[in-house]
């Protein structure tokens, strides 16, 4: 009888292995991503293009270290609780091999915290607070978009230029608009001492009752305007300010505004002459940023978005610190990314040791409304590693690791 028995070859074995183990040993690297999908589509919308994208590309040249990459994407229906739910999730039940994503600045410290306390890795894409990379800052949490304080430091010279005395400020009740808002002060009284700060309106999120914030504004009669104002917010608030004849005569720098996201849906009411930070997706003759163009309207016959380049670059980071690494475990992927150098659409970046924050920066310009669509125009490429705070001071905003 023994006789009779199959003998099972060494490659038959190793064939029935790989047939019975489970994907993600057979050759996958898993990114776990979250982000607020159904809240902010504008911006997610493309920034999940851009991943794909990316994924494409990475994989159509072999992967990273002979694997496959592989997204596997949640809703944390910008709730900080449910993103660390589906964190969980992803990690227990997916086996995802990295964190990235969030969107809004609470759920991206909710996530930070997360990969604190499991000692996992994660890249924050898109939110802006500086408690990421600062005070929450740990050693498993990276962040690719320029910060809250680099944007606003990146706009206050400019501010400081116009000469206005009287300001008003206005911004979302949370986290982002907070401190966007206590950097703007800090900045602009260092740069202009005899500033004053004559109104502040903080509406709740998505919740702007843009009359009255507009009215209390005009009250205040200020001679120029900060506004932090983003998305369904930030139309209703210029509309209303439009309407009402609060930009008339006044100089307004606004973070963000020059985003397409934000911009195209003001179509003929886009406003002219604001200063703000965005991304002239049209104007940009980078050969990086030419071939990413080109690229992404082939796939999805579309131009691209900030979010687009957002989550473009977040996948090529990841791709890059892992073959840097070799590997996917946590600890050889954080000592990869510290100074991690990164090709972006944007041009070269790299991740600083010192606070795990990218060196990507931003366009500055000014808005016009161009046929009816608003566009940036006098723009131009500010580096992000000019606006980041020195080593010294880092040392008083960043705990020790």
């Amino acid at each position: 009888m023994h006789a009779l028995r199959p003998v099972l070859s060494v490659a038959t074995l190793v064939t029935l292995a790989a047939v019975l183990a489970p994907a993600h040993a057979q050759g996958v690297i898993k990114i776990g991503e979250i982000n607020s999908y159904k809240a902010q589509p504008a911006f997610l919308e493309p920034y999940k293009k851009g991943m794909e994208l990316a994924v494409d590309e990475v994989n159509a040249a072999g992967g990273v270290n002979g694997k496959k990459l592989e997204l596997v994407s949640r809703d944390d229906n910008a709730n900080p609780g449910d993103a660390v739910r589906v964190a969980e999730e992803l990690v227990s039940r997916e086996k995802v091999d990295v964190l990235a994503g969030a969107f809004l600045s609470n759920t991206g410290l909710a996530l930070t915290d997360f990969a604190k306390q499991h000692k996992f890795f994660y890249l924050a894409g898109e939110p802006l607070t500086d408690k990421i990379v600062w005070a929450n800052g740990n050693r498993y949490t990276f962040r690719l978009r320029p910060s809250t304080y680099m944007q606003v430091a990146m706009l206050v010279p400019e501010a400081a230029k116009l000469k206005k005395k009287r300001w008003a400020l206005v911004y979302p009740n949370y986290e982002y608009g907070q401190s966007s808002v206590a950097t703007f002060k800090e900045l602009l009284k260092a740069a202009q001492p005899d500033v004053e700060f004559v109104a502040e309106q903080a509406p709740p999120l998505g919740k702007v009752d843009a009359g009255s914030v507009v009215q209390a504004l005009a009250d205040a009669k200020p001679d120029a305007i900060f506004n932090v104002l983003f998305a369904a917010d930030l139309s209703k608030f210029v509309r209303e300010g439009n309407t009402r004849g609060l930009f008339k005569g006044r100089e307004v720098v606004s973070v963000l505004t020059g985003e397409p996201e934000y911009l195209d849906p003001l179509k003929d009411e886009a406003p002219n002459g604001w200063i703000v930070t965005g991304y002239p997706w049209y104007g940009i003759k980078t050969p990086e940023h030419k071939a990413f163009l080109d690229a992404y309207q082939a796939k999805f016959k579309d131009y691209p978005r900030l979010g687009s380049v957002v989550g473009y670059g977040v996948i090529k980071s990841l791709a890059a610190g892992i073959k840097k690494a070799g590997s996917t475990d946590t600890e050889k992927l954080v000592a990869a990314f510290k100074g991690l150098q990164v090709d972006s659409p944007l041009g070269p970046i790299s991740y600083r040791a010192q606070d795990n924050q990218s060196t990507m920066g931003a366009y500055v310009g000014r808005t016009k409304n161009e046929g009816g669509k608003g566009v940036m125009v006098d723009y131009r490429y500010l580096d992000g590693a000019k606006f980041q705070p020195t080593d010294a001071e880092l040392k008083k905003l960043r705990p020790a690791e």
